[in-house]
């Protein structure tokens, strides 16, 4: 049996339930929503669960405000909440009525963009959290886990923690199916799911490029309105990031096209069929599968910060820009154990200003180059820029 992992939301859950009438946790499908709830539900004697795809637990609910009114007072948990948008309606109208001993704590695998009627229904009356996979931070700790494994396989726990990388790999697999096969036709009907397994495997190859939806379009023979609405599916049920250009004054030509990354490398490496770490040292994308790794790494830390990407028509860029109230952090990726920054990065570092700029490479440790800029690995990034944004 596994051991439990303490993920990093767990101590924000537990406070959470205790401040607000309603929590919702979202995230993809498998990333370990469930049996992080499940372990708070072990400190609570009033906890009640519900998978709202098991079909025993849907007829428990069948009558909502009967299974409500029986259950007041205790902590709700209700799994998979976007299989019901109906009953958002209904959990605001006894959210009203009750006294805040009830607590609902709601899980889900579709944002409140995608699940219209929960941000509408519960405005002021919830607070949203997101869940991601496994982080650095939160695996470290375990002696038979690397970084480099993390980034092969993906943060997904069962993919992970698999006994093999055999196994890993048929997880990933499995999991592409579901995705393609139920969850995304479980949210809107009309999609082919051979259709959408060509155009996941199509973002693969443009993982870390500027989103093109004509080009993307033209090659699969749909409108680029079809591909923003498919783009807007996988990124609302959080197995794409679409990362934003800088809105900054510079006085230059900036490129106003988001990035697009698929957000777990383990899922990455999957469809571009880079089964061992050598396969992935082989193939053209190496480079940015590193890139989307660690800023995923990054975003998925540090969700209270802003971010965004820098990149002037004329090719100076910088692969994240990260900003916390009035400071600014740069940083960059280099996919090599000797990093050497380019002109285009200086030059991006004299329009941005930022305080602090790191270059991120697969390393074991770092040094400095000058000011403050410095080469570093993701470990090191991952504690330097904690410190700068509790500090912001």
């Amino acid at each position: 049996m596994q051991t439990y992992i303490q993920r990093h939301l767990s101590p924000q859950i537990a406070k959470d339930i205790e401040s607000f009438p309603a929590v919702v946790l979202l995230g993809p499908r498998q990333c370990g929503k469930t049996t992080l709830v499940q372990a708070l539900g072990r400190e609570h004697s009033d906890f009640i669960y519900l998978d709202l795809q098991r079909p025993q637990d849907l007829r428990r609910i069948e009558d909502p405000e009967l299974f409500l009114e029986t259950n007041a007072n205790r902590i709700i948990c209700l799994d998979e909440i976007q299989r019901l948008p109906g009953l958002f309606a209904i959990l605001r109208g006894f959210i009203d009525r009750r006294e805040r001993r009830t607590k609902l704590l709601l899980l889900g695998s579709a944002s409140p963009d995608l699940v219209k009627k929960s941000a509408e229904s519960l405005a002021g009356r919830a607070v949203y959290r997101e869940l991601a996979p496994f982080t650095w931070p939160e695996i470290k700790a375990l002696p038979e886990r690397s970084l480099r494994e993390l980034w092969l396989r993906g943060g997904f726990p069962e993919s992970l923690l698999a006994i093999s990388a055999a196994a890993s790999w048929e997880w990933r697999a499995s999991f592409l199916r579901t995705i393609v096969e139920r969850d995304i036709p479980g949210l809107v009907s009309s999609i082919p799911a051979a259709a959408l397994y060509r155009f996941i495997r199509m973002l693969s190859h443009v993982h870390g490029q500027v989103l093109n939806l004509s080009a993307l379009g033209n090659s699969l023979g749909v409108s680029g309105h079809t591909i923003r609405t498919w783009l807007d599916l996988l990124a609302g049920t959080f197995h794409v990031r679409l990362l934003e250009p800088l809105q900054a004054k510079t006085g230059k030509r900036l490129v106003k096209s988001p990035k697009l990354y698929l957000r777990d490398s383990g899922i990455l490496h999957s469809l571009i069929e880079t089964e061992s770490f050598d396969d992935l040292l082989a193939h053209p994308a190496f480079g940015a599968s590193w890139e989307g790794f660690v800023l995923e790494q990054v975003q998925s830390s540090f969700p209270e910060a802003q971010y965004s990407y820098y990149r002037t028509a004329s090719g100076v860029e910088a692969d994240l820009v990260v900003e916390m109230g009035r400071r600014r952090f740069v940083i960059e990726t280099k996919a090599s154990s000797e990093p050497a920054p380019t002109k285009a990065f200086w030059t991006a570092l004299d329009d941005l200003e930022p305080q602090r700029s790191w270059i991120v490479a697969p390393i074991e440790s770092g040094w400095p180059l000058r000011g403050e800029v410095e080469v570093t690995s993701l470990p090191g990034l991952l504690n330097s820029l904690g410190r700068e944004l509790d500090s912001a």
